[in-house]
């Protein structure tokens, strides 16, 4: 070999080690996330609904462990991968092993388990369970203060389907069930529950995940999910509760108005809502500077959509029909909360403590 160029090295005993701390140092996201989580929070919930407890016999292979393929899948959410290059990244990569607590020679979860337990879980509506239990442990500690709240909504898009005008109108008039029942493998593939929607003259097609954030730590309260054609200001009602009597609810200009006013005065929030010009009817000077002011607080929601859009890979999603994408945007919601969480600790944002 050239002896100008710089000589490679051979393979030592500790070579993972010394990978595992290059990657430490560079900034290892999986490992930021470990350091702060105990996943073992997770394993009764997981375990009481997902393990079979009426088997006759041990016979049969034995499941993988529930909180390993739990963080399968939340490795498989924020690189936003399929089924099968989840498998195949685990196998490739050395740092998600070690998020995994894998070895070179432990068997990987294939592509069908992957899909299998993430159905499962969903089936269960596991991931409200979960989202709800790690919201309790965040409120146990304090990060959820009562200094106000932000409402907002975000797209969903899923793979677009191409139907005749006949298909498309029978799925707008909730007749969509009755389509392919003579082509089972193509209706599995068909979904009759996205819909359209347009705004800002861009059109989505999909689904929409409704959220209200705590506005000081920007952490996720509560979600709805609907299809993407629902105004955001439908689900102002079901995302307010009584404890938030007194707060202050930020909101853009969709959740203004005289109907969302007596929702607002039900449950004894202060609306601050960015006010909207109209055709013939601009926005005073004043009016400008009160939405600026308002949006100083409101806008801070947009970091959420952009750590999910940025960091997660996006919110698109390649599922299929409701049940599947509300489980998906759960898990979205669930795993974003856990990455800001992270952030909270390693940034020193806040002082932790248990109630």
């Amino acid at each position: 070999m050239n002896s100008t160029y710089k000589k490679q090295g051979k393979r030592g005993l500790f070579d993972k080690d010394f990978a595992s701390e290059k990657l430490s140092g560079i900034g290892n996201p999986l490992e930021k996330l470990h350091k702060v989580i105990d996943f073992e929070m997770f394993r009764p919930e997981l375990e009481s609904n997902l393990l079979n407890y009426n088997k006759k016999s041990n016979a049969g292979a034995k499941p993988y462990d529930v909180v390993m393929m739990f963080k399968i899948i939340l490795i498989k959410r924020f690189y936003n991968l399929s089924d099968q290059q989840t498998e195949y990244q685990i196998i490739d990569r050395l740092s998600f092993k070690d998020f995994l607590g894998l070895s070179g020679g432990d068997k990987v979860p294939d592509e069908k388990s992957i899909w299998l337990f993430q159905d499962n879980l969903i089936k269960a509506n596991l991931e409200e369970k979960l989202f709800e239990q790690f919201h309790n442990y965040l409120d146990t500690i304090g990060l959820f203060v009562n200094e106000g709240k932000i409402i907002d909504a975000s797209f969903v898009e899923v793979p677009r389907q191409r139907n005749t005008p006949e298909e498309n109108a029978k799925i707008k008039a909730g007749e969509g069930a009755e389509l392919w029942n003579d082509n089972p493998h193509k209706k599995r593939q068909k979904d009759i529950d996205a819909r359209w929607t347009q705004k800002g003259g861009t059109r989505f097609y999909g689904y929409k995940d409704h959220i209200k954030i705590d506005s000081k730590h920007k952490l996720i309260d509560t979600y709805e999910v609907t299809s993407a054609e629902v105004h955001d200001s439908q689900l102002t009602e079901k995302l307010l509760c009584d404890k938030e009597k007194g707060q202050k609810i930020y909101g853009d200009s969709a959740y203004g108005g005289e109907p969302l006013a007596e929702v607002y005065e039900r449950f004894g929030v202060e609306a601050v809502i960015c006010e909207r010009a109209y055709r013939n009817r601009p926005l005073t000077e004043e009016q400008k500077a009160n939405n600026r002011v308002k949006s100083k607080t409101r806008s801070r929601v947009e970091h959420i959509f952009g750590f999910v859009t940025q960091s997660m890979h996006d919110f698109f999603s390649r599922s299929i029909g409701f049940n599947r994408i509300k489980g998906g945007i759960g898990l979205i919601n669930l795993f974003y909360n856990m990455f800001r969480y992270e952030q909270i600790v390693r940034l020193k944002l806040q002082t932790v403590t248990a109630k």
